[in-house]
């Protein structure tokens, strides 16, 4: 165990008892347990530690180590996934139980993806490949130290019963908020999917504002915005002179958001070529931007956000499987308003207060008619739809009350059921049996002759990419049967 065994002959005044439960006192700052079973490794990581001014105890093997956690509490855990005489992934959840707010970086000399996956979902908050150097370790320690500073579990964020601008505190909402929660303690890659209009960006910057990297730039990139020419150099950036136009250097997204969290927002419209090279970027943590000599190292974060499961968008052919691995380490899935409809009435409510004060409108209150009519919908474009409408009403009227004569018409969207309300008017509580695909089409058909036949500021309101409404057109032409 090297020095930690001298360290250990001293007890420090917060050391605890073997086996204390995780109500323990504060986590003493800027300590660490470094467990490598290499010698070198271990002294050279040892000797950068401590001359950062960080006070290390060392151990070669996992039953040292889980010695050493019991009897001193640590800020940060560096965690060998290769040990003697137990896997080093097989400690983290056994750390965890007994101190959950440790920070856990696990280090490996293995490339595959499954260890790392596996580890981060065990709760380590980062991966480190070996040889690691020292601005790679140094960054990840203070992402770690960031990490736990912000993770007393008695804290308002820890508690508070809606995170970030999102609004609703239904049982399918609290399972969102323990996920964003779980999610933020990690920098491990995000997939967050679910139909337009449920709140993936907002479940993105939540998670963003609530991790170790809070403080750094949060940047977006909706990938079905531009041809793959341009996003190539949006994503990675390109050299001045690098290609005709090219009047200045491009910093590109992952350079943007180094240090913070990239959004890759309808990730499945990226381009096949596009694919390879950021898969090459999350398996090494270097880019290359066009025209540029040497590569350049990027810690950042990436979360992705699409329409369909992860799993789904291999199974269409919208994504590499080995991208899709390596993008869906942790997931969280954005449920439709149709499956939490008692949030409408919440949502309803705070949204009108809102876009009063925008509109300098005088509302303060919904009619019992209107409520019942806005909780008798299936909403196929979600809470996106429902603010739409919301807002459409307060800029075309004035208060106090909105009743149901203020709603738009032309609203696209079935009743969720036929006993939805009583109070709801009669020709809205008529049983309407469509599939999704048909409520999908309808909406989309609707925002395009609100726009006036333009797609592009179409797929703006309904949160989509324009190529998704394209391609979706073209593929009810195709199976649209043509007549004799």
């Amino acid at each position: 165990m090297n020095n930690s065994q001298a360290k250990s002959e001293s007890p420090l005044e917060d050391d605890q008892p073997a086996g204390q439960s995780t109500q323990s006192p504060p986590i003493p700052r800027g300590r660490i347990l470094l467990v490598e079973d290499v010698a070198s490794l271990r002294a050279i990581y040892e000797a950068h530690l401590s001359n950062a001014g960080f006070e290390v105890h060392t151990a070669a093997s996992a039953s040292d180590a889980m010695a050493l956690f019991r009897a001193h509490p640590v800020e940060i855990v560096l965690l060998d996934l290769m040990l003697p005489d137990r896997d080093g992934d097989e400690l983290i959840p056994e750390m965890l139980a007994l101190r959950g707010r440790t920070a856990i970086l696990v280090f490996t000399a293995d490339r595959s993806v499954d260890r790392a996956v596996n580890a981060m979902r065990a709760g380590a908050l980062d991966v480190l490949i070996k040889p690691v150097s020292e601005a790679r370790l140094s960054s990840a320690i203070e992402n770690a130290r960031s990490f736990a500073m912000q993770a007393d579990p008695q804290s308002d964020a820890q508690n508070a019963p809606t995170i970030g601008a999102f609004i609703g505190q239904s049982p399918h909402m609290q399972k969102v908020y323990d996920k964003i929660r779980a999610a933020a303690r990690s920098v491990a890659p995000l997939f967050i999917w679910g139909e337009s209009g449920t709140g993936k960006e907002l479940c993105a910057h939540a998670t963003h504002a609530l991790g170790s990297r809070a403080k750094a730039p949060f940047v977006t990139l909706d990938c079905g915005a531009l041809p793959a020419d341009r996003l190539d150099s949006e994503l990675f950036g390109h050299r001045q002179g690098a290609f005709p136009g090219a009047l200045s250097d491009k910093p590109g997204a992952l350079l943007s958001a180094n240090g913070g969290s990239l959004l890759l927002d309808n990730v499945c419209e990226l381009d096949p070529t596009v694919q390879t090279k950021l898969l090459r970027f999350l398996e090494s943590g270097h880019i290359k931007p066009f025209g540029a000599v040497e590569p350049v190292q990027v810690d950042v974060r990436v979360i992705s956000a699409a329409a369909r499961s992860p799993m789904e968008v291999v199974d269409r052919g919208q994504m590499r499987e080995d991208l899709q691995y390596r993008l869906h380490v942790l997931s969280i899935e954005m449920p439709p308003l149709r499956e939490h409809p008692e949030d409408i009435e919440t949502i309803a409510h705070e949204a009108l207060a809102r876009f009063s004060t925008e509109e300098q409108r005088s509302f303060t209150s919904i009619t019992p008619e209107a409520m019942a009519w806005l909780q008798s919908h299936s909403w196929p474009g979600n809470v996106r739809q429902l603010m739409n409408v919301l807002r459409a009403a307060v800029v075309m009227h004035d208060g106090p009350e909105l009743s149901v004569d203020m709603l738009p018409d032309g609203i696209h969207c079935a009743p969720r059921s036929a006993g939805a309300s009583a109070s709801a008017p009669s020709a809205n509580t008529q049983p309407v049996i469509r599939t999704l695909a048909e409520i999908e089409r309808e909406a989309i058909e609707a925002a395009i002759e609100r726009h006036d036949g333009s797609i592009p500021r179409a797929a703006q309101e309904l949160g989509v990419a324009p190529s998704t409404i394209y391609r979706k057109r073209e593929t009810w032409e195709r199976d649209t049967p043509s007549t004799p």
